[in-house]
């Protein structure tokens, strides 16, 4: 299991990353679901401030400081940089949380800030549309890794061997950086470039039928698909889905896999909590 994910347009969207401990949104309702799981997440990231993304934090926040768990963990807030209606809200849930029992950092963010994560992953920032007028971000976690160097690709593993014993190891290789997973919040479709290489895609798909679309504020079906044909992951996850299409689930999901042989489809249902 790496998600933990609950997403319903218009009503409740969190989405629980376990490796590295990481909530992105907060729903309401997201207390009861996860439990005493909510000990265990160390950053908050909110995408943007409607209420649909924002509402669990008062309860996510009181119970952490009051239930029977570890209260003693630190807890990190990040949100968009002068999002008001966030800033206000911040204040009341501090308001009426005088007395916590944990450290409670709260810490504004913007689009290219990053954020330092633990094994070696560090997460970056990047800014979306969505509705005129309203901040929103999307969030990339990435990895820093280490390849040999192309000079020294044909050699034999002796060869390298003896290399390291004789220069060490940072001599055969060179840092790079692994996009492992991209998530969009709500917003329009995400550029190409920003999730190029990406292994993971969380997009938000509020609309399967083009039709129903009236204002141009989220992303279709249709959009998906023509972002797929320019990218290539190996998972993508579909969520924020309107519960008008509850019948269309299964269906959508099957004609993906059938488009997108190479590619690894979960579509969040609206009316479920989905462990992926």
């Amino acid at each position: 299991m790496e998600f933990i994910i609950r997403s319903k347009a218009l009503y409740s969207t969190w989405i629980y990353y376990k490796p590295d401990r990481l909530l992105f949104d907060v729903g309401e309702g997201i207390s009861a679901a996860l439990g005493n799981k909510i000990y265990s997440i160390e950053k908050i990231f909110l995408s943007h401030s409607h209420v649909d993304h924002i509402a669990g934090l008062w309860g996510f926040i009181n119970t952490r400081n009051n239930a029977m768990g570890s209260r003693e963990k630190d807890l990190e807030i990040y949100y968009p940089k002068n999002s008001k209606n966030i800033t206000e809200y911040l204040n009341f849930i501090k308001s009426m949380n005088r007395h916590l029992r944990f450290n409670l950092s709260i810490n504004e963010i913007e689009h290219n800030d990053i954020v330092e994560l633990k094994n070696n992953r560090y997460l970056k920032v990047f800014k979306t549309r969505h509705t005129p007028g309203e901040k929103s971000l999307g969030f990339q976690i990435i990895e820093k890794r280490k390849k040999l160097k192309k000079e020294f690709s044909n050699l034999s593993g002796d060869e390298i061997k003896k290399l390291v014993q004789e220069y060490g190891k940072d001599y055969i290789v060179e840092d790079y950086t692994k996009k492992i997973i991209t998530i969009s919040g709500d917003s329009l479709p995400i550029s190409p470039d920003i999730i190029e290489d990406s292994d993971i895609l969380l997009h938000e798909c509020t609309f399967i039928k083009e039709s129903d679309r009236k204002l141009r504020n989220h992303t279709s079906l249709d959009e998906i698909k023509e972002l797929l044909n320019q990218i290539s992951p190996k998972k993508v996850i579909l969520y924020h889905v309107s519960s008008r299409y509850n019948r269309l689930i299964n269906k959508v999901l099957k004609d993906l896999t059938n488009e997108f042989e190479n590619i690894e489809f979960h579509i969040v249902h609206p009316e479920e909590i989905s462990i992926i």
